[in-house]
């Protein structure tokens, strides 16, 4: 087994006996700002995978999202019966939400991809990688399309939308 498979499974692990290790980093994290530039990622093999690379023009940003249903807007227009309701599902995830709430902050970059990261009874816990179109050292093709996060482009944009089909294995054609 590689190295990635170790750190795999030992984040795994982490996670689902809920150990004092990975408790002491969720308080930690409560306590920081909703949207904190973190030096490195939490899960490096997730990260990768998803096109984390330790150069310059790549950042890594935690986000704290609030678990739960979200509210309605309050509308103008008084108390009628059509305006009562509280919550709404607004047909998106959490997650593309924390996606596109990072790359309001940080407008130069692009949102190539995000992963959970934790949660604890009150929030949970994205990172998102983004990438500086304007360094060479970022490869282009990752970030040659514009506000990816905005038009449901990410993968958590494009479940959202109905087009994600995940990974199936290529069925042989009979011919």
């Amino acid at each position: 087994m590689g190295a990635y498979r170790y750190i795999q499974e030992t984040l795994q692990n982490e996670y689902k006996k809920a150990d004092a290790r990975y408790k002491a980093k969720v308080r930690m994290w409560r306590k920081e700002p909703g949207i904190v530039l973190v030096d490195y990622p939490s899960n490096l093999v997730r990260a990768r995978r998803l096109g984390y690379k330790a150069k310059q023009g790549y950042v890594m940003v935690r986000i704290r999202m609030e678990k739960g249903r979200r509210t309605r807007r309050k509308p103008m227009g008084g108390r009628k019966p059509r305006h009562n309701y509280r919550f709404v599902q607004p047909g998106i995830s959490h997650q593309h939400i924390a996606e596109r709430r990072v790359n309001r902050r940080y407008k130069n970059m692009e949102v190539l991809n995000s992963y959970w990261a934790g949660e604890d009874g009150n929030y949970k816990y994205f990172e998102v990688i983004l990438a500086d179109p304007s360094r060479k050292t970022v490869c282009n093709t990752a970030v040659i399309r514009k506000g990816k996060s905005f038009r449901g482009l990410t993968s958590t944009g494009l479940r959202a939308r109905g087009l994600w089909k995940g990974r199936r294995k290529p069925t042989k054609s009979r011919a």
